[in-house]
């Protein structure tokens, strides 16, 4: 925690603001701002942020303004200071977010805060541990709807604007403070909750206007999800539901997936899909509707102290989110898209050089770009990966008892770990700090290895320094389940006699973060029946441990490939198979050599036109979106772009498809066909993987040209590195690390952020691989930003992988 930052904690006290905001102009908006608080050390100095603000005054008279910061010099036992300002919007995403839709013209105003934000839109004293009520109005055209974090009071009509008033919020940091505006369409209810006044609470989705068709279509399950899990939480949760309404908003422009706004959670609008969504997006959408609710206790109510437990906010989330959604929301299979996409992301952000504690040292968060560098799969993945294995240790029981220990004593206040743990310790006599110093302060992840002893009999053991609670099963030869036990797993290896001349699969559960090395005789029954293994958790778990195998290449991408053109095509769980195909995507973009690529990609594309033929509705879409990028049918692809019940996402996968394989004469036609959001970010994509050297000098001048907002420079990014394409970018992959690295010295976080994402990953001969590897390592040797450098650091640890040489 930054020395300023802990006396400015201990100086203030009692923080109210009271807000009105101008969005009518579309040049600028306005803020009138009244922050009252009181002052522990009368005649003390200290500050407020705002940052790009003009005309800037302090009881009337101009307040000495500076670097964003407005000074507060001699104050008082209580304090009220007077802001005004007229602020610019951005197109960033980090700030007040201006968007216009392609679709019909409107304009969409939305305050996407979080982080270090929160002081491009208003004044406030912007620090996690420091709290403050908001009282809100918002000017805004007649024809939009305005939502903020405080429940609706009044709306006011005037001349071509209204005024909406919003009540009072109880006092939460101001990252969480937003506001949005626009013509939402709505779907709005009662949520019965017997504690609210009326025995009701107002509950709300909202979308953009061209987004009414699909909000519509998606009400009833949307309002399902949403009760489900606010009846679950409001159930096992002892604090109450601390806020007077619950709006949810698909926004653009939102940098992040979704954002944890008190009672006004925003997520990315493209998470409300054109067509049918995949299993796996279906997943993700209902996870994260849980994940987003359980913040309102875990980050809202209780706020980590400062970054360096920012964990307490997102793993415990993560973990509610993925639980919940299938003990609440019906999506029974939660934990099986952890095994096959989340952990993944958590074992391979554990490899790279930039790993860290799931809860950090506190010296090691310098400042708020090294916190945003945090907000990774170590504290998301992981993180919900081991609080999922204490549960599992603790017991259900026990584990929830510490947790509503936890949320009670530290409500409406900031904790961190020292503060969790003696929650946990009052709940348990197990030795949670023990635990908390294996799990949440060291790095790494431990490998469970199987062995037999001379007589046949399975060992299971562990490299590595914490202790398992996990299952372990036993097959037959056709991988048919024989038996399971309950294991603990500590320093010392574990005899498996009762399991002798069985299959044996440890952690077949998944409740435990570390890799899987089977034994010989296992792991061949493994791969000759993997697709006749009952469990579908099971089978993620261990097509999980055949990707892995392949990215530490013990076997290579040929095996992994073949593996799946035998076991993959019977496959009848959605979230596996898509899983699955996600994983020999990325494994072969980053492994394979160009000369192999092609081979590997027509398998790919052979599995999932299987599927889409098999006639199975729920393997369908997924199946089909990666037969739309992956085939080189162009006859094929042409003529699914014929059809009018072909699904948008994957019409737009067969142009961008086209386009890649040399064909854009698709783009146009189909831009015109869908003026969405999603279809503009898909033409850009689409433009951007044509193989020419006129087309590529074109998108690279729109990528590193500084005037795309971030969702554009992703599409773009995502369509420059195409497959087959290593000898015509070629050219562009030192300009990337150049050119790049000059946008992100002009740009914020989410662009560094963004810059990073564009990485090129492709088939790339070794060679070429290793000059990319020495432009971006002399490169960091130097001055990069942050939010780049961590991003950069990451892609070269994995391009080394690639390299290295068993």
């Amino acid at each position: 925690m930054l020395p300023e930052a802990r006396e400015r904690a201990v100086l203030l006290t009692d923080v109210h603001t009271e807000l009105h905001l101008d969005l009518t102009s579309t040049e600028d908006f306005g803020v009138e701002a009244t922050i009252s608080f009181g002052c522990t050390q009368p005649g003390a100095a200290t500050f407020l942020e705002l940052n790009g603000g003009t005309d800037v005054t302090l009881d009337g008279t101009p307040a000495p303004y500076a670097d964003g910061r407005i000074a507060l010099t001699d104050l008082g036992e209580s304090n009220t200071v007077r802001v005004t300002a007229r602020m610019p919007y951005v197109t960033d995403g980090d700030g007040m977010t201006v968007t216009v839709d392609p679709a019909d013209g409107e304009r969409y105003v939305c305050a996407h805060t979080s982080m270090d934000i929160a002081q491009k839109v208003v004044p406030c004293f912007d620090q996690p541990d420091i709290k403050t009520t908001f009282t809100v109005r918002v000017t805004a055209p007649s024809h939009w709807t305005v939502l903020a974090n405080g429940p609706l009071e009044g709306r006011t009509s005037g001349d071509g604007a209204d005024t909406w008033a919003f009540g009072t919020t109880p006092p939460f940091s101001s990252y969480l403070f937003t506001l949005v505006g626009g013509p939402w369409v709505s779907v709005t209810w009662d949520e019965p909750y017997a504690p609210a006044p009326g025995g009701t609470l107002p509950f709300g989705w909202h979308a953009r206007a061209s987004q009414g068709r699909e909000l519509q279509r998606d009400a009833e399950e949307l309002r399902r999800i949403t009760s489900a899990c606010f009846q679950h939480y409001t159930t096992i949760f002892e604090p109450e539901y601390p806020y007077a309404d619950y709006q949810q908003v698909f926004a653009p422009g939102l940098n992040w997936g979704a954002m944890e706004f008190p009672g006004c959670v925003v997520f990315r609008d493209q998470a409300l899909t054109q067509g049918t969504p995949t299993e796996l997006e279906r997943q993700w959408l209902a996870s994260t509707i849980a994940h987003e609710m359980a913040h309102m206790w875990f980050g809202d109510l209780v706020t980590m102290r400062w970054w360096e437990d920012s964990w307490l906010n997102e793993s415990f989330a993560d973990f509610m989110g993925y639980d919940v959604a299938g003990v609440a929301a019906g999506y029974t299979d939660a934990w099986t898209s952890a095994a096959i996409t989340r952990k993944p992301a958590g074992y391979r952000a554990d490899r790279r050089r930039s790993t860290h504690p799931v809860a950090e040292d506190t010296d090691k968060i310098v400042d708020v770009d090294t916190a945003f560098a945090n907000f990774d799969m170590i504290t998301y993945a992981k993180g919900n990966a081991a609080l999922a294995q204490l549960g599992h240790w603790l017991g259900d029981e026990d584990f929830l008892a510490g947790v509503n220990k936890h949320l009670t004593t530290h409500a409406f206040g900031n904790a961190d770990l020292a503060a969790f743990l003696d929650s946990l310790d009052a709940a348990t006599d197990k030795d949670v700090r023990g635990w908390a110093e294996a799990w949440l302060r060291s790095t790494g992840f431990d490998t469970l290895r199987v062995t037999r002893d001379d007589d046949g009999v399975p060992v299971l053991s562990r490299e590595g320094s914490r202790s398992h609670r996990l299952t372990v099963s036993a097959y037959d030869d056709a991988m048919r389940l024989v038996d399971s036990r309950d294991v603990h797993l500590g320093d010392e290896p574990v005899r498996l006699e009762e399991l002798a001349g069985r299959v044996v699969v440890p952690n077949s559960g998944d409740e435990t973060f570390a890799v899987v090395r089977p034994d010989e005789q296992s792991w061949a029954a493994i791969t000759a029946g993997l697709s006749a293994v009952e469990s579908q958790l099971t089978r993620a778990m261990l097509w999980w441990t055949a990707i892995d195998l392949c990215e530490s290449q013990v076997i290579g991408v040929d095996e992994l490939v073949d593996l799946a053109d035998r076991h993959l095509r019977p496959e009848t769980h959605p979230l596996v198979f898509e899983g699955v195909m996600r994983g020999l995507q990325s494994v072969t973009r980053r492994y394979a050599s160009p000369a192999d690529a092609a081979a590997h990609l027509a398998v790919v594309a052979d599995i999932a036109r299987g599927a889409v033929e098999g006639g199975d509705p729920v393997l369908a879409p997924g199946a089909s979106r990666v037969l739309a990028r992956t085939s080189a049918d162009r006859d094929f692809l042409v003529g699914w772009l014929g059809r009018d019940d072909v699904d948008q996402a994957v019409r737009w996968a067969a142009v961008h498809r086209l386009a890649e394989l040399g064909d854009d004469s698709w783009i146009g036609p189909e831009e015109q066909r869908d003026r969405s959001v999603s279809g503009h970010h898909a033409a850009l994509t689409a433009r951007a993987a044509v193989p020419t050297p006129e087309a590529k000098a074109a998108a690279w001048a729109q990528l590193m040209g500084g005037e795309l907002g971030s969702h554009e420079f992703d599409a773009v990014g995502a369509g420059f590195w195409g497959w087959g394409q290593a000898d015509l970018v070629r050219p562009y992959l030192q300009r990337y690390v150049t050119d790049g690295l000059d946008l992100a010295r002009h740009s914020g976080q989410a662009m560094g952020d963004v810059i990073g994402d564009a990485f090129p990953v492709l088939p790339l001969p070794a060679d070429v691989r290793r000059e990319l590897r020495a432009a971006v390592a002399t490169a960091l040797e130097g001055d990069v930003p942050t939010v780049l450098a961590r991003s950069w650091n990451d892609s070269l640890d994995d391009l080394d992988r690639t390299l290295w040489t068993p």
